[in-house]
C-alpha cells in the first residue's frame, strides 16, 4: 500500500509540474509579446517629440530618458535601448544612420556630440561633452553659480564605424577618427588615430584594427550580398 501510495502523489506531482511549467511558459510568451509592442516608442510618440530631425526606423526605449530633443538630430536605422540618458546642451547630439547605443549609456554636457553612421556604443558607457575641474581651485556641481566653478567643455566626435567598449568613459575635446575601437573600461582623455584599438586607463593605442568593414560597408549600402 505504501508503494502504490507512493507512486500516485509521484504521478500526481509530475502532472502538476507539467501543468506548471505549460502555464509558464504560456504567460511568459505572453509577457514576451507585451513587451514587444510596449519596448520602444511608438512612430506617433517619437513624432510628439520635437527632435531637430528624425529619420525612418529610429527605435527608442520608453525607457530611455531624453532632454533637449529639440537639440537632438537622429538619422534612418537607429536603436537606443533601456535607461540610457541623452541630454542635449546648447550645442546638441546628432546621430548619424545606422547607430545603436546600448543600455545604461548617457551622452551628456553643453558642447556637440556626434556620432557618425556605423558607430555604436555599449551598455553603460559616458561621453561627457562638459566636465567640472577637479583641481580644487574652484566649487564644483550644478547647484553652485557658475561665477564660483570653472567647467570645461568640449566638442565630442565619433566618426565612422567607431565602437566604444562597455563601461568605458569619453571626455571634453576629444575626436575618435574613423574606425577606433575603444576596449571596454577605458578612459579616452584624447583623440585617437583612424582605425586604431585603443584599451586602458588612460586609453593607450594596443595595435590597428582591420578595414574590411569598409568593402562590408559598401556592399551593405549597394545591396550587393
Amino acid at each position: 500500500k505504501f508503494a502504490k501510495l507512493l507512486v500516485f502523489y509521484c504521478i500526481s506531482f509530475r502532472k502538476i509540474i507539467i501543468s506548471f511549467n505549460f502555464y509558464q511558459i504560456i504567460y511568459t510568451f505572453g509577457i514576451t509579446l507585451q513587451t514587444k509592442e510596449k519596448m520602444y516608442l511608438s512612430k506617433e510618440e517619437l513624432q510628439k517629440m520635437p527632435f531637430k530631425s528624425l529619420g525612418h526606423n529610429v527605435l527608442i526605449s520608453n525607457c530611455a530618458s531624453i532632454y533637449g530633443a529639440e537639440r537632438i538630430s537622429i538619422g534612418n536605422n537607429v536603436r537606443i535601448d533601456d535607461f540610457c540618458f541623452l541630454s542635449a546642451g546648447a550645442k546638441g547630439i546628432t546621430l548619424g544612420n545606422n547607430i545603436h547605443i546600448s543600455t545604461y549609456t548617457s551622452l551628456v554636457g553643453h558642447e556637440q556630440i556626434i556620432m557618425e553612421d556605423f558607430s555604436g556604443l555599449s551598455s553603460r558607457v559616458s561621453i561627457f561633452s562638459s566636465s567640472d575641474d577637479y583641481s580644487g581651485n574652484y566649487l564644483t556641481n550644478p547647484t553652485v553659480p557658475g561665477e564660483f566653478t570653472n567647467v570645461i567643455h568640449g566638442k565630442i566626435h565619433l566618426k565612422k564605424h567607431v565602437i566604444v567598449g562597455a563601461g568605458s568613459i569619453i571626455l571634453p575635446g576629444v575626436t575618435l577618427e574613423e574606425g577606433v575601437a575603444v576596449g571596454a573600461l577605458s578612459l579616452v582623455n584624447k583623440s585617437q588615430e583612424a582605425f586604431s584599438i585603443v584599451v586602458g586607463n588612460p586609453a593607450k593605442f594596443l595595435k590597428k584594427r582591420k578595414t574590411t568593414l569598409k568593402e562590408l560597408e559598401w556592399k551593405y549600402l549597394n545591396n550587393s550580398l
